[in-house]
């Protein structure tokens, strides 16, 4: 009975150093003696966005000014300001104010839809309890303190010391998947105090305080007291683990419950297993850096040398001060220093124009339009989820063609979450389900009235162990009576166990007892001692006599239980290799081949066994539980010695055959990722044999691998000689590939003093297991591999709260839209609704997003080495739409066979595409281009870079559609309307037109014509010799693939892949076929060497071979565009 007493009266509840504890006044019934001063504690909201309206203006210019490009051009900008340049400083300025702007828009957008995501669950219902009565309020509003009461399948919204529940023992069931991955149903408590307020207005009149540790992250550990007031007493009671709801978690099996909150917001231990949010960079982003920082210095070299140039040029009288640049008197007595650094930073912005500060905006509008495709394919859609792929973070787009390590959740992630019964042994013989019916093997489904005449003896025995041997409890969809006035039974008579749900401990028992159920042997519930079974029609009740409760170390679980006829029955179910060596009686190789033939196929195995006991033997049985569970001293070990007594000289019954229930495709997917070269790693909070069985199940393990363990590490010494012996294991076998299982607790050994030896055992192995961990464990685990000295690029999935720190602390983030809350979604880079969309997501969309933007940043470098009449147009209106359009839509070889080979996904793997190398090929070809320009219009009298940049694009585009085309030739055709339109007329509001009727009198020109076309083909024929000898000499995967995407009767020449014009014309036939000959690899004349023999690149949804790709990818290109 909870009674109202006056906390002025209250001796003991000042609170506790802050550091230490917190205390929390339940209901904020706070003391009244006049000298407390209420704790602070955090509001109870969640926060995943990075910016506010506050700080948004000075946080994102200061992160867009750490790129050097624009760091530069704003130094560059304030020199124009300063000193006379010449240039003006409009030519700086605009081009980086939009720049900036544009890219504050894209990022603003993206963290808008981060608030917009949190506000959905900090704008969540909730009930609490205020002022007497039942108060709907929103979650943000909970403050610390707070009675909340959270109903039936609801998740809870702060972190809960439970008060009540339903129940009359105040217990209630919850599971955590969300949190640490696991499935099974989990028992918490109240105190005895607390639990009878079932109430309103009991809870209003509870008086008690709560005191506990302050927040910290370990989800499994929690150390505090409450002190509960009744008739004027103190009675503390200790509060652990088991009295505490976590935050994500969610009530199953209890109609509501009242608990109250201690922990809020981003204090709750859901909250701190979020790593720190932070800024992430694509290795496409970081080369940029560099070559940045390399044309810097070539600027910078270029400017000093014209300082010097300059000065040596003026050290003769005549050319120090010309009849038509007469110096002023403040210049000839100015400082020679200052005046060397003014000509210095005149030269440095005459010269800026090699810095490309259109590549940033350029990039930002390809990767933010460029992550539109993704949440517009159609393979990427869930049709039965209605949920399209999601772009949180359009950054990172790229990043996904860069992959080497794919790190996953299980539960969720891998799996559906659902168990289902597949096949048994008994007594030798192999049975399956069928109907509802249990069918030995071979046997058709012809018997008229159900399985009742084919199961006698053994099998109803067996039947009867699965249904009783085991900790499920059972909630009957019911309407809602008052307290008490519901017996367990009751539905019995009328046996309407159609409206059961079972809840178990692991969800192998669920399945198991759901099969009984339907074959005909159900279980019915239990009251205290009392279990109940319907054996095809006849009830039968069996006492409880002792739980022997599962362990890792004995893999195994029994029930001692008396039967209706008063006998005494062990039944137990366990691993094969925790009860066949135990086993005495029965087919025991029978069962264990049928085990193995199991296993081969994916199932998760259960071998059931029992054992009779007389008066006398169950005797001692219950004499040494009973001294073993009250031992004072060394309880376990006791306990341990007492089980192996009890478990021994078992008559075997049989084994159960259950399938976890693999998401679609999940084992297509992980075999995709390891052809195309990315290591795949498990890491999850689920037990050991759980996550082994769907590690083999999905295909991540195969069967001849050979499985290394490290588990159950006791000390730094054990684990580091298990470490040495696993690696001598791996070095002395050479041919077999070896999987690594490791655990939580021997993981932080590991992290601890060995990282280098664990990461030498992890590199080598094929395939790493990591389970019973927690989620920053999952985090560390991602770092250690981040920051080797390969520094691979990382991804990482998961669908539950417990996979945010891993999401959040890979270089890609992907959250898949699963039934355990939106957390992971939120926090990621991308969100899919099942895992075989990342297939496509990396070897389609992460392949054509990495391609497209390296071509785009080294066509950048390279069309900015010569300098053109309009310093800001040519960057930024001339040349840059033509390699947008590429960047957005280029297609190297079709979706389905990018697909179809994913070994294609190796040809880009480690930045390959922005190599030094390839990058120095493209500076040296902007430089040679720049000489044969400059130099050329001095001899030829004419002068156009565009057509020369635009042609280089055009000699790198493999997908041609109308949009290249509009803007590769618009392009040119701009231009040349441009400059006859600014040089043509003259503009009353330009102070000087240095280009007046310079184009009209060039254009007009024979020889500016031929100065144009000869040019563009001598700049053009060295790339294509080159591009045609390494396609025919040194051909990449995709470049081979490439004639795949034809049909068979149009068989693309590795020649004549090469160029793509308008009208069937090949630009390179004739050569492909001479070198062809030249080569020998076909003989002049033959078919395939003709100038006509062309495929059609232009890839169209009609044709039968990629009919099943549904991309938005796949445009309808121009139907004469050949190569």
């Amino acid at each position: 009975m909870c009674t109202k007493h006056c906390f002025d009266d209250c001796q003991g509840f000042d609170p506790p150093h802050q550091s230490d504890t917190r205390t929390v006044y339940v209901a904020n019934r706070f003391p009244q003696n006049g000298h407390y001063i209420p704790q602070r504690f955090a509001d109870n909201r969640i926060i995943s966005s990075k910016y506010t309206v506050w700080n948004f203006v000075p946080k994102n210019m200061f992160e867009q000014f750490r790129r050097i490009a624009n760091f530069y051009f704003l130094i560059i900008f304030l020199v124009q300001l300063m000193i006379d340049t010449p240039t003006s400083p409009i030519t700086s300025g605009l081009p980086l104010f939009f720049v900036i702007t544009v890219t504050a828009i894209k990022q603003g957008y993206e963290d808008w839809l981060r608030h917009k995501a949190d506000n959905e669950v900090n704008g969540a219902p909730v009930f609490v309890v205020r002022s007497g009565s039942l108060v709907q309020t929103r979650s943000k509003n909970i403050r610390v303190g707070d009675i909340v009461r959270v109903a039936k399948d609801e998740t809870f919204p702060v972190d809960l010391v439970l008060l009540s529940s339903d129940r009359a023992d105040g217990t209630c069931h919850i599971t955590t998947a969300s949190l640490d991955g696991e499935t099974n149903l989990k028992t918490h408590f109240s105190v005895p105090e607390t639990s009878v307020c079932q109430s309103v207005s009991q809870l209003e009149a509870l008086q008690a305080v709560v005191e506990c540790q302050q927040p910290e992250a370990d989800l499994y550990r929690f150390v505090g007291r409450i002190t509960v007031i009744q008739h004027g007493e103190e009675i503390v009671r200790p509060l652990g683990p088991e009295n505490l709801l976590l935050r994500g978690a969610r009530l199953k099996n209890t109609k509501e419950i009242f608990g109250v909150a201690v922990y809020t917001g981003m204090e709750s231990k859901m909250a701190l297993n979020y790593k720190c949010k932070s800024q992430k960079r694509s290795a496409v982003e970081k080369s940029m850096n560099t070559f940045l920082i390399i044309y810097l210095v070539i600027l910078l070299f270029e400017a000093i040398l014209s300082t010097i140039l300059k000065y040596a040029w003026q050290a003769e009288e005549k050319w120090n001060e010309p009849f038509y640049n007469q110096k002023t008197e403040q210049e000839r007595n100015s400082s020679p220093i200052l005046k060397f650094i003014s000509d210095f930073l005149a030269f440095l912005v005459l010269y800026n124009f090699i810095i490309p500060i259109s590549l940033y905006v350029t990039v930002e509008m390809q990767k933010f339009l460029g992550s539109f495709f993704i949440g517009w394919d159609l393979d990427l859609y869930h049709e039965e989820s209605d949920q399209k792929a999601q772009v949180n973070t359009s950054d990172l787009n790229e990043e996904l063609g860069q992959v080497e390590y794919v790190f996953t959740d299980k539960t969720g992630t891998l799996t559906e979450n659902e168990m289902h019964f597949r096949e048994c042994s008994i007594k030798g013989t192999k049975y399956r389900e069928v109907n509802g019916k249990l069918l030995p093997e071979g046997m058709t489904d012809d018997s008229p009235d159900g399985s009742v005449a084919h199961l006698i003896g053994d099998e109803v025995l067996f039947l009867k162990a699965v249904s009783l041997c085991h900790t499920v409890q059972i909630s009957y969809d019911q309407p809602d009576l008052p307290l008490g006035a519901s017996d367990p039974f009751s539905h019995v008579n009328g046996f309407s166990s159609n409206h059961m749900e079972y809840y178990a401990s692991s969800p192998d028992e669920k399945a198991l007892v759901e099969a009984t159920k339907r074959i005909g042997v159900a279980f019915t519930g239990s009251r205290g001692e009392t279990m109940e079974i319907n054996t095809f029609g006849k009830l039968e009740k069996y006492k409880l006599l002792h739980l022997l409760e599962f362990d890792a170390n004995r893999r195994r679980m029994s029930v001692i239980l008396q039967t209706p006829s008063g006998g005494t029955v062990l039944f137990t179910k366990g691993a094969e290799s925790a009860i066949l060596p135990f086993a005495t009686s029965g087919e025991i190789e029978k069962t264990r081949l049928h085990v193995d033939e199991f296993a081969l196929k994916g199932l998760r195995t259960l071998v059931v066994a029992c054992r009779h006991f007389s008066p006398e033997e169950y005797m001692d049985v219950d004499k040494r539980l009973t001294a073993a569970r009250t031992a004072l001293q060394q309880r376990e070990e006791k306990l341990q010695e007492a089980f192996d007594f009890i478990e021994r000289d078992l008559q075997l019954l049989g084994a159960t055959a259950v399938e976890d229930k693999l998401q679609d495709k999940v084992q297509e997917t992980i075999e995709a990722l390891r052809l195309a070269g990315i290591k795949v790693w498990v890491l999850t909070g689920d037990k050991h044999e759980t996550a082994v069985s769907v590690s083999l199940s999905c295909g991540h393990f195969h069967r001849t691998m050979n499985i290394l363990e490290l588990l159950q590490q006791r000390s730094d010494n054990e684990c580091a000689e298990q470490l040495r012996r696993l690696a001598r294991r791996i070095k002395e076998d050479h041919v077999i590939q070896h999987g690594l299982v490791v655990d939580g607790a021997s993981l932080s050994l590991a992290l601890r003093e060995h990282e280098k030896l664990f990461m030498e055992v992890c590199k080598n192995c094929s395939a790493v297991l990591c389970c019973r961990m927690a989620p920053l464990q999952k985090a560390k685990v991602v770092r250690l591999l981040k920051t080797s000295p390969e520094k691979p690029i990382t991804l990482a999935i998961g669908d539950g709260a417990n996979d945010v720190s891993m999401i959040q602390e890979a270089h890609v983030g992907i959250g898949i839209m699963g039934k355990e809350g939106r957390q992971a979604v939120r926090n990621s880079d991308y969100a899919i609704a099942r895992f075989k969309f990342l297939a496509k997501l990396l070897l389609v969309h992460g392949h054509f997003y990495y391609i497209r933007i390296a071509t785009l940043v080294q066509y950048f470098f390279y069309k900015t080495l010569y300098d053109s009449v309009y310093l800001t147009l040519y960057n930024i209106c001339f040349t840059s739409l033509p390699i947008l359009v590429y960047s957005l839509f280029e297609q190297l070889v079709h979706p389905h066979v990018l697909q179809s080979k994913p070994c294609l996904y190796r040809d880009i793997r480690k930045n390959s595409l922005l190599s030094f190398r390839t990058f120095l090929y493209w500076t040296v070809l902007g430089f040679c281009h720049a000489f044969i320009f400059f130099f050329g219009s001095y001899i030829l009298m004419g002068e156009d870079t565009t057509l020369m940049g635009n042609g280089q694009i055009a000699l790198e585009t493999h997908f041609w559609t109308w949009m290249h085309h509009f803007v590769t030739w618009g392009s040119i055709a701009f231009y040349f309307i441009f400059s006859l339109f600014y040089g043509g007329i003259i503009w009353p509001f330009l102070h000087t037109q240095d280009m007046y009727f310079v184009f009209v009198q060039l254009l007009s020109s024979g020889s500016a014509w031929f100065a144009i076309i000869i040019i563009v083909i001598i700049c053009l024929s060295p790339d294509v010799f080159k591009k045609v000898l390494y396609r025919h000499l040194q051909p990449t995967s995709t470049q081979k693939s490439q004639s795949l995407s034809a049909p068979p009767a149009q068989a693309l020449s590795c020649m004549e892949s090469l160029c793509c014009y308008q009208q069937g014309q090949s630009g390179c036939s004739r050569l492909a076929s001479l070198l062809d000959q030249m080569t020998g690899h076909c003989k002049a004349g033959a078919s395939n060497c003709h100038t006509s023999s062309r495929c059609n690149r232009s890839w169209s949804d009609t044709e039968t071979f990629y009919s099943n790709d549904r991309s938005i990818l796949t445009l309808s290109p121009i139907e004469g565009t050949r190569c």
